[in-house]
This record gives structure tokens, C-alpha cells and sequence, in this order.
């Protein structure tokens, strides 16, 4: 046995695949009567029994409305809701749950900032800055406050391997300079930022940062204190947790400052016809009747994650995109895109005179789940001269026989489609 197949082996043996695939009953499913190959982790992931489990437990037992009755069923909901706001603290360690905000997802919590911070603190011709690799979850509220503002957006530059430009980066601050909106690890290129050190930069300049974490916390532990991000943003339904509930996660003294950013039920202390007195935190920015039933499946989602041995789960993540990224580049023709040197378990790639929504309806064929298109990052696809591409997200419960799949059936495609 060579030395690449010692390392494959030994990070095999330290991370059980097996048993983790056999807490997601999805993966024992068959796609046109093919085991099916689930290689689209960045935009959702699956969930484990223990959240399906959790979701129906709640509907059975406890359904009814928090924060609102006194009866057994709203005190029992209302509790476990609240458990997981403490669990989703504890998870990210926020200093207080009045820094958790329940939101529907990551483009929400990043909507709120933008409005509620944006509109409150921000006037015409001060600056904001992301990165040429954002989401549109990232792009387009912030177009849609400098149309309502006049705020100035000014863009983060990034290289052909997928990378942003740190001097460049520094050199965007001037003094009308009053936030960064920033990508923790990129959905189409995989790209794992240097937030950290991104953060102590704007810090420098006395500017708040906000964070998109949503392709990060299901690869790797999220710290808000020691990142000292002023904003974090993340997904249920991308970390092995229900879809329609996300989290914000906001600095105590920043989120006091902001007016709410819906009116309705909960969010309220006192209501006349005259004048409304607002809720504390973290209520003040949770209007109406929440995802209930979602929140306490996040809550068991987190509570999965915890029991998870990350350094084990990292190192096989790291071995697996390695070997797909190997094996990808055996076959003709294949490009991929984001080159990163530090990079999660993503790869977008094309395959010459192929269209990448063929690869992957053909695929589909042999049971192969991926993302063909644009994945809501037309700019950084633009840049790199692609107007589309197939992406493969790998996950802790995918496997190196998977990748073997993956790529067999993009020959088969590939040779169907150029006659070969």
C-alpha cells in the first residue's frame, strides 16, 4: 500500500461515514432506481432522525403558539423554542442570547442588517463594502439601500484562483467607510476566507463587520467572540437543520441601537393609536407568530453537530476533496473554478463543449444530485469568464465511492452528448 493510500485509510478509520449516513435516512434512498449520490450540500443539506424526529415530536406533543398562553402546551413550546436559542449561543458563543435573533434564513438575517442598521445608521455617500464572491444574498440588499440611501458600494477584488486581494481590501477604507459585508466561505468556489484577519482590519478603521456564515457552519466551529465579528448570519437548512429558519447574530450594543425591522405581534411592549413601546432584545426583531416547529429542529440540528468529532469530520472533508479534485482533473476537457488555497469541500467546474444544466440533468439519470447554473454568484462567475457551472458540495457523509459515481457517470455524459 503507497503513502496516499495510508492517509485514505487512516482518515477513514477516524471518521465513521458509515454510521454518520446512517443518521440521514434520505442517503438510503433511489434516484431512477440508483442509490442515490447527494452532491448538492451547499445549497441544502439533509437532516439527520434526530431533527425529523425532533419537528414531529413538536407537532404531536407541544403545538401551539410561544411567548403568548399560559397553558401547558404554549409553556412546553415556548421553552423548547427557547432552548434552542440558548443552544444556537452556546454554539457560537455569543455572549448572551440576546444576541440570537430568529430569523428565516441567511438572506433575511443579512435584510435586516441592511435595513434596520442601514437605513438607521448610514446616510448618503458613506460606503459599504463587499466582495467580488458574494452571494446576491449579499449584494442585493445593499443595491437596494444605496437606491433608498444613496450609500456607495465599493467591491473587494478577487484573483483567478478564486482568492480575494487583501491589499487591495485594505486599501477600500476611507473614512466614509461604515461597514464590510463579507462572505465567510464562498457557495460557488468553495473559497474559505481570511475572516478573521479581515475583521481586526476594518477594526482598525472603526468598522463593523458582517459576516455571511452560511456555507461555513456545517464545516467548521463558528467563535463570534474570538472572530469578533459585529454581524454573523447563517442557515438552518445548511448546517443539517429545518429550511425557513436562520439565525442573526448581532453585538448587544449594536442591535440596542436599531430600530425593529417588522411590526407585529411579540415585538411590542405597549400599543395605542398614538405610540408603540418596543420589546427587549432579542424580541424587538421577531414580529408575528415564528417557524416554531423549524426553530426546535435547528435546536436538535445544533445538538447533532455538537456530538460530532470535528477535527476527525475536517480531516475527511479535506481528504475527500482532495481525491474529487484529483479525480475530476483526469478527465478531458475539465475546468474547475476556484482554485483556492484554503477551500471546503466545494468544486464548480465545466467540461468543454458540454453545457453544465446537460452534465447535470444526465447525471441525474445515474442518481447524481449537483447544482448546474450560476448558484446566485453571477459577478464572481462573470469574472472567471463562465456563465455557468456544475458544482459538486461535499459534505461529512458523502463518500470516496460517491466520488468515483460522480465521476463515471460525467463520462458517460460526456461521451453521450460529444458522440464519443
Amino acid at each position: 500500500m503507497n503513502e496516499a493510500s495510508h492517509t485514505l485509510m487512516n482518515t477513514m478509520l477516524q471518521w465513521d461515514v458509515i454510521g454518520i449516513r446512517n443518521d440521514f435516512p434520505i442517503l438510503s434512498d433511489k434516484v431512477n432506481a440508483m442509490p442515490l449520490v447527494y452532491l448538492d450540500n451547499a445549497a441544502t443539506t439533509q437532516r439527520p432522525s434526530c431533527v425529523i424526529e425532533a419537528i414531529n415530536y413538536f407537532y404531536r406533543h407541544n403545538n401551539a403558539n410561544v411567548h403568548r398562553g399560559t397553558h401547558y402546551l404554549s409553556q412546553q413550546a415556548s421553552e423548547r423554542y427557547e432552548l434552542t436559542r440558548q443552544r444556537v449561543c452556546d454554539f457560537i458563543n455569543a455572549r448572551t442570547t440576546s444576541e440570537i435573533i430568529f430569523t428565516r434564513g441567511t438572506t433575511e438575517s443579512i435584510n435586516l442588517v441592511a435595513q434596520s442598521y442601514g437605513r438607521s445608521q448610514l446616510q448618503a455617500g458613506d460606503e459599504v463594502i463587499i466582495s467580488a464572491m458574494e452571494h446576491h444574498a449579499n449584494i442585493v440588499p445593499w443595491q437596494l439601500l444605496r437606491d433608498q440611501i444613496g450609500i456607495v458600494l465599493k467591491i473587494i477584488p478577487m484573483n483567478d484562483q478564486g482568492e480575494l486581494l487583501q491589499t487591495q481590501y485594505e486599501a477600500l477604507f476611507t473614512e466614509r467607510t461604515k461597514l464590510v459585508a463579507l462572505c465567510h466561505v464562498s457557495n460557488a468556489l468553495g473559497t474559505i476566507n481570511p475572516v478573521k484577519a479581515m475583521i481586526a482590519s476594518a477594526h482598525k478603521h472603526d468598522v463593523p463587520v458582517l459576516l455571511d456564515s452560511a456555507q461555513a457552519t456545517v464545516h467548521e466551529r463558528i467563535d463570534v467572540q474570538d472572530l469578533d465579528c459585529d454581524f454573523m448570519a447563517c442557515s438552518g437548512h445548511k448546517m443539517f437543520g429545518p429550511t425557513g429558519i436562520g439565525v442573526l447574530y448581532g453585538k448587544e450594543q449594536l442591535l440596542e441601537q436599531m430600530p425593529p425591522y417588522q411590526g407585529g405581534g411579540d415585538m411590542i411592549h405597549e400599543v395605542t393609536f398614538e405610540h408603540t413601546t418596543f420589546n427587549t432584545l432579542p424580541f424587538k426583531f421577531e414580529a408575528g407568530t415564528p417557524n416554531i416547529a423549524g426553530t426546535i429542529g435547528l435546536g436538535a440540528a445544533i445538538n447533532y453537530l455538537e456530538n460530532i468529532d470535528w477535527p476527525a469530520m475536517q480531516t475527511y472533508e479535506s481528504e475527500l476533496l482532495h481525491y474529487a479534485t484529483q479525480a475530476l482533473q483526469e478527465i478531458a476537457g475539465l475546468k474547475i473554478y476556484g482554485q483556492a488555497q484554503y477551500k471546503a469541500p466545494v468544486i464548480s467546474f465545466t467540461i468543454e463543449g458540454v453545457h453544465a444544466f446537460d452534465l447535470a440533468t444526465l447525471i441525474d439519470h445515474s442518481g447524481i444530485a449537483v447544482r448546474a447554473g450560476h448558484h446566485c454568484a453571477m459577478p464572481a462567475l462573470h469574472q472567471l469568464g463562465v456563465n455557468a457551472t456544475v458544482r459538486a458540495s461535499f459534505c461529512a457523509y458523502n463518500t470516496f465511492e460517491e466520488v468515483d459515481h460522480l465521476v463515471s457517470a460525467l463520462l458517460q455524459a460526456k461521451a453521450l452528448i460529444q458522440g464519443a
